[in-house]
């Protein structure tokens, strides 16, 4: 039930929620229907001294039931893997963990079992 929330600055492509849904379910080996992905575009965005406007950033929170095994490496896949569905270079995809959905998320009423 991994649910990632995409927040890109600038225009959305169009299919990009189901480019990443594939994607990110190839890497965490999920099966059809069990990744959950929802795409808002960002109105405003600044960095300190301004910003380079040809970077278009895409903020990735990601929330599992629990915490993966190897983050890092989970990570870098994503990374690489939700770049490519955006058509943005990777070093422009950040991802964000959300703690463990297990004991604090319900789905339909049945809180997840931590």
């Amino acid at each position: 039930m991994p649910i990632l929330d995409l927040q890109l600055v600038g225009d959305v492509p169009d299919g990009v929620a189901q480019r990443v849904a594939d994607a990110a379910a190839h890497v965490l080996n999920m099966p059809p229907q069990r990744v959950w992905v929802r795409v808002t575009a960002l109105l405003q965005y600044a960095e300190n001294g301004g910003r380079d406007e040809s970077l278009r950033p895409v903020f990735v929170k990601v929330l599992k039931r629990d915490a993966p095994e190897d983050a890092l490496g989970e990570a870098r896949e994503l990374t690489i893997a939700i770049a490519e569905a955006c058509g943005w270079p990777a070093e422009n995809v950040h991802v964000i963990y959300e703690p463990p959905a297990a004991g604090r998320a319900a789905f339909g009423g049945d809180l997840l079992d931590p």
